[in-house]
């Protein structure tokens, strides 16, 4: 996968993006201090931040853009974002990368809102979806990778930003419900009208009878 051009010239090298299945986004040793040295014009401190969050969050931004280069572009405004307004962060309990996926939905929201087009997994890469539960298990495994794209983007924006977020980026709800400022019980809904709503499209409804 091509770099992302580093958003501070000269101070936040290039960080290759990879389709590793172990990449997930818990919160950074001595997170605290990074964010406050971040704050204080450190361009170390952010570069650490960056290097640790760019991977979830541009894989959050493809899966739910599908170009990479205007996945790469929209990582690139998300980071240029956080950096020029990371003064007013106050930190709240939860990962900083909580605060960056606030950003990443809206800089998302933006781009469909400026190109009047639908969401389309149509040319996602097979291997950021890594195999999740909820794509396998949860359908009981009887269908492809190609119907799992086709019928994603079909649900409501809520509904794929939970799906990616606790079953491909293994967030937990209250992380989730933070990032999208809905309570864990919206969440917990959202994601099961969303698997309900996977599944009636991706298992034919005699398949299902037969699996109950």
């Amino acid at each position: 996968m091509e770099k992302i051009v580093p958003i501070i010239a000269g101070a936040i090298p290039k960080t290759e993006v990879t389709n590793s299945s172990a990449i997930r986004s818990p919160m950074l040793e001595d997170e605290k201090r990074l964010i406050q040295g971040a704050q204080r014009g450190e361009t170390s401190c952010f570069s650490a931040l960056y290097d640790h969050y760019l991977p979830p969050i541009y894989r959050f931004i493809y899966l739910k853009v599908t170009h990479r280069e205007a996945a790469e572009d929209l990582a690139h405004d998300v980071f240029l974002s956080a950096w020029q307004n990371i003064g007013g962060y106050e930190m709240q309990g939860f990962p900083f990368g909580s605060w960056l996926y606030q950003i990443a939905r809206n800089k998302v929201i933006d781009f469909y809102r400026l190109r009047k087009n639908n969401t389309s997994l149509e040319q996602m890469d097979a291997n950021l979806l890594k195999a999740d539960p909820v794509l396998e298990v949860s359908v009981d495994r009887i269908f492809t990778l190609e119907e799992v794209k086709n019928s994603i983007r079909t649900l409501t924006q809520d509904q794929q930003d939970v799906l990616i977020m606790k079953f491909i980026e293994d967030l937990p709800h209250p992380q989730i419900a933070h990032i999208i400022q809905k309570s864990q019980g919206a969440v917990r809904l959202i994601q099961h009208r969303a698997l309900k709503e996977l599944k009636k499209r991706l298992v034919p409804e005699n398949n299902m009878g037969n699996s109950a």
